[in-house]
């Protein structure tokens, strides 16, 4: 094979050269695969999904009896006289072997399989409803990056337009065809332009640091793609209202809180045990079986078990009225949210179909004049300017838009199932 590759042609050696010297393409992050990395990856969904496993694990063992006992002992060992410590003079003294079980009430065992099984609904609960948070976390972080982005290609844009200016400017300028003060406008838009940019290298920053929270490394790689755009669907999302994963968690909680209750019930049911023992003593003495029940006595009701019927059952009375208050505050905020949307709907199309076209106009209307040598510089940048915070105006509405969006259908939405 040596042979082969010496023998080689040359254009064969410069492409092999090539493929090994060229850097592999860099990942591109779109917005459903932020979403999907920051299930597999982000460290609160682990850690929920780890609490699922806890929880589920102590199902298994719920309403089981308790490990037996093994009993062993000496009875009735002489303290005085000349058998006095030995094990085999009396007949009264014996070893002891036995053998002890508890059984408590089959109502508190069931309390136990109920409590175990609210426990891994609340675990299942809590685990959707953070997946919630962070889904709607990651959506936000990737559709305000993306927005930063297209700013950025927006004023890097107008960089190389300023750029122009100033040369058409000095030509001017040494054409003596405008004043000496119309050199200072091109500079102090430069500057201006440089302390956006400077604005905006930060807020580049902080929106993948946000995206690194959740996705490591990856948050930092090239955004790919549009954002998605998701039908709002009023009449749909307050169908799907009672499926919100926040909402929903109540219901686990509730049944933890009635399991609560059966069990505070159960301990008026007196638990039982017994025990076998077997007694062996002197030769000269035949060996002996014992067999011993006991049953508890919860005579103390009053003071003790009704006492905490109660507190577990006003705990039940405040979930649900909690699940109540939860489920007004919901419904507020999903009407807020859909007033928020209506309203950067409006605001947008206010923007692209009125105020960007008029800016436009503007602009072109002060070139013309400025062409013709009847307006000023200044009246142009200022046109442009105007131009310029329309078009950035338009961006973060849009950018808005879609996070309004995304939340609302993360969240009421087909994305929240």
């Amino acid at each position: 094979m040596l042979f082969l590759y010496l023998r080689a042609p040359r254009p064969c050696w410069l492409l092999l050269a090539v493929a090994c010297w060229t850097p592999f393409p860099a990942l591109a992050l779109s917005f459903d695969a932020a979403l999907q990395l920051a299930e597999h990856q982000a460290p609160i969904l682990k850690a929920r999904a780890e609490q699922v496993d806890a929880a589920r694990q102590a199902v298994l063992p719920a309403g089981a009896l308790p490990d037996p006992k093994l009993l062993l002992g000496l009875q009735n060992v002489p303290l005085e006289g000349d058998g006095r410590y030995r094990l085999n003079e009396d007949g009264m003294t014996m070893q002891m072997i036995g053998l002890m079980q508890e059984v408590p009430s089959r109502a508190k065992r069931q309390a136990q399989i109920a409590l175990a099984s609210a426990g891994l609904g609340r675990a299942e609960g809590e685990r959707e409803a953070q997946r919630l948070l962070v889904r709607q976390a990651v959506a936000q972080a990737w559709l305000l990056a993306h927005g930063l982005e297209r700013k950025s290609q927006l004023l890097d844009a107008l960089s190389e337009e300023n750029r122009l200016l100033a040369t058409s400017v000095e030509a001017q300028l040494a054409g003596g065809r405008l004043p000496v003060t119309a050199a200072v406008s091109p500079r102090q838009e430069r500057a201006l332009l440089d302390e956006r940019l400077d604005e905006l290298a930060l807020q580049r920053q902080q929106a993948r640091a946000a995206l690194r929270r959740w996705l490591g490394e990856a948050g930092g790689e090239p955004l790919r793609g549009e954002p998605p755009r998701w039908t709002v669907d009023p009449p749909a999302f307050r169908r799907r209202l009672a499926q919100h994963p926040q909402l929903a968690l109540y219901q686990p909680l509730s049944e933890e809180a009635q399991a609560a209750v059966q069990a505070a019930v159960a301990e008026r049911r007196p638990d039982w045990s017994w025990e076998v023992g077997y007694q062996r003593r002197g030769q000269a003495y035949g060996d002996m079986l014992s067999l011993q029940l006991s049953v508890d006595l919860p005579v103390f009701g009053a003071t003790r078990q009704i006492p905490r019927i109660a507190a577990s059952q006003a705990r039940l009375s405040a979930v649900e009225a909690e699940r109540q208050a939860f489920a007004d505050e919901l419904v507020q905020q999903l009407n807020d949210e859909l007033a928020e949307y209506e309203r950067a709907q409006r605001s947008l199309a206010r923007t692209r179909q009125t105020l960007l076209p008029l800016a436009e106009e503007k602009l072109a209307l002060s070139m013309a004049a400025y062409r013709a040598g009847n307006a000023e510089l200044d009246s142009v940048l200022s046109a442009r300017r105007e131009r310029i915070e329309q078009q950035l105006r338009e961006i973060d509405q849009a950018t808005l838009l879609a996070m309004l969006e995304a939340r609302l259908y993360l969240a009421y939405g087909e994305g929240s199932r």
